[in-house]
């Protein structure tokens, strides 16, 4: 994300304007009887009073901008609030001081400079005015902060409002994908003719596949809408849909399943196996001379692949285009890593990360 609008030049600018007006208009309502306001708009160095205080007003605005941006990749407002505000306010109320010294060498260097090398006193009233002046520049910088962290603040809302609308979707997909799976006439049909075949010659077997069969639908009826879970329970499930899957296509597909103990604890989106498998199912061919082979494995604690043998059918199936770019969508939106689809000529390979909560 960017940091707040501080990327768009013209609204820095403004940003000064708005901390020159609010300068001036804070050091009247201060003390609007001082004899700097005495004559301020006739005297000649009026132009020059304004471009030196625009300067510092940039300064100000620049430096609480540049504080504010690189404690945002290290320190975040909604995860550590206090020590946020504590070290961004110290750090702007000392960058503040540092300004006004140069400010006041540059000013001393000049006014030496005119009087000839000769010191002079400084009278009670420039005192309490540099002593104004440094209360007012250290309010200022103070309020440039408060814009950006409100601004900052309004943006990690919307962006948080998007994703989880876009989390939302995706669940929404994914859970439409399993109801269309449910009322499949094709997927409905093929089952309960294996069922019914299962029934008639064994009658313990039939009861497992029934068994598998309810567990497959009570599963994307209680999990997905999740945004994820663990490994281990994918795994329990996608054995019950490999069950229904063998006595489906017999010896047409193998499986090969070798996950590390470690990795079970680990999350994934619901339903990332199961779309995987059936999206080689739908591309590939099933027959007992060259079986289909899908291999899911760990190449190491936090990283899943998922690979099958490439046997093209030669009519391609019309898909719901939801499989393998829902997984990709939604792992966008929770975690840094992506997966990744590698296509090979006798080999299709997806490998896929492992969340830790």
């Amino acid at each position: 994300m960017r940091d707040s609008f501080l990327s768009n030049s013209r609204k820095r600018i403004l940003l000064v304007f708005f901390a020159l007006v609010l300068l001036y208009l804070v050091t009247y309502i201060i003390d609007p009887f001082s004899s700097y306001w005495n004559g301020y708009f006739s005297r000649p160095s009026t132009i020059a009073d304004l471009l030196f205080s625009f300067v510092l007003c940039f300064a100000y605005s620049e430096s609480s901008i540049f504080i504010s941006a690189r404690l945002n990749k290290r320190i975040s407002w909604t995860v550590s609030p206090t020590k946020r505000f504590l070290l961004e306010s110290s750090l702007i109320f000392f960058s503040v001081l540092l300004i006004n010294l140069i400010a006041d060498s540059v000013v001393a260097l000049v006014i030496d400079t005119d009087c000839g090398g000769i010191w002079r006193e400084v009278s009670m009233e420039e005192t309490r005015g540099m002593l104004q002046w440094t209360v007012v520049s250290v309010m200022i910088a103070f309020m440039i902060m408060a814009v950006n962290t409100g601004n900052y603040l309004i943006q990690n809302w919307k962006n948080a409002a998007v994703h989880a609308a876009e989390l939302n979707q995706l669940a929404t997909e994914a859970e439409l994908h399993s109801l269309k799976l449910q009322i499949d006439p094709h997927f409905v049909f093929n089952n309960l003719s294996v069922l019914s075949e299962l029934i008639l010659e064994d009658q313990q077997l039939g009861y497992e596949y029934a068994e598998n069969f309810s567990k497959i639908y009570r599963y994307m009826l209680v999990n997905s809408k999740r945004d994820m879970i663990s490994l281990e329970d994918e795994l329990r499930f996608l054995n019950s849909y490999i069950f229904l899957i063998e006595n489906r296509f017999g010896e047409g597909v193998q499986f090969e399943i070798n996950v590390a103990p470690l990795a079970l604890s680990l999350y994934t989106p619901p339903l990332t196996l199961q779309l995987l498998v059936e999206n080689a199912l739908k591309h590939n061919k099933t027959n007992k001379k060259d079986p289909l082979l899908v291999r899911i494995y760990t190449e190491n604690e936090d990283t899943l692949v998922v690979e099958n043998s490439c046997l093209p059918i030669d009519k391609t199936l019309e898909t719901s285009g939801i499989g393998i770019e829902n997984i990709k969508r939604r792992y966008a939106l929770l975690s840094v890593r992506r997966p990744q689809v590698l296509q090979e000529d006798n080999l299709f390979k997806v490998i896929i990360p492992l969340i830790q909560r």
